[in-house]
């Protein structure tokens, strides 16, 4: 990668994302990263490098589910950031470093938990709960429920209580 101009260090500060959360990111965590939660890119050039990346070899999908696509850091991608990453402004650097040891935990459980819920042509509510793990979901579940409230609760639940029940469910039926 030769460093010239803005475009360059923006790609870097997205490699410099990937290697230090040291895990596969969608899209969607990695431009809330990047520009909602922080300030390190704007919108617009955030969505144009990821694919730009994934051409350039610096990064690839790492899960060939039909979930939403996880991406990740390639060799070329870290030779690359190893080789520039003094461009990227030390400040920078450090907000991420700060950024990513406070949150990287809550990101990877978001990006694992998901949860969606619909009304039923009877009136009753469907939520579907899942976990993912890299190439395949370790847990799905489907509830019928009575009521929107219900079904609502358990998807705003899902993402802090997901890791506990799975355990639960586990330990109940290995046992």
């Amino acid at each position: 990668m030769q460093i010239q101009g803005e475009t360059s260090v923006n790609k870097l500060i997205v490699l410099f994302v990937f290697d230090k959360m040291e895990s596969a990111l969608s899209e969607r965590t990695l431009v809330e990263m990047c520009t909602t939660s922080n300030s390190w890119l704007n919108y617009m050039d955030c969505m144009e490098l990821i694919p730009r990346l994934i051409e350039d070899g610096f990064i690839c999908q790492s899960n060939f589910t039909e979930e939403e696509p996880l991406y990740t850091i390639t060799s070329d991608g870290r030779e690359s950031l190893n080789n520039f990453y003094i461009n990227i402004p030390k400040s920078t650097r450090e907000e991420i470093s700060a950024f990513v040891k406070k949150n990287s935990s809550k990101l990877r459980t978001r990006q694992q938990c998901k949860a969606d819920y619909f009304r039923n042509k009877d009136g009753t509510y469907t939520v579907f709960l899942k976990i993912l793990a890299p190439m395949q979901p370790m847990l799905e579940l489907k509830f019928v429920l009575p009521d929107k409230k219900t079904a609502q609760n358990i998807y705003k639940s899902w993402e802090s209580k997901a890791s506990e029940l799975y355990s639960a469910i586990y330990e109940t039926l290995v046992d």
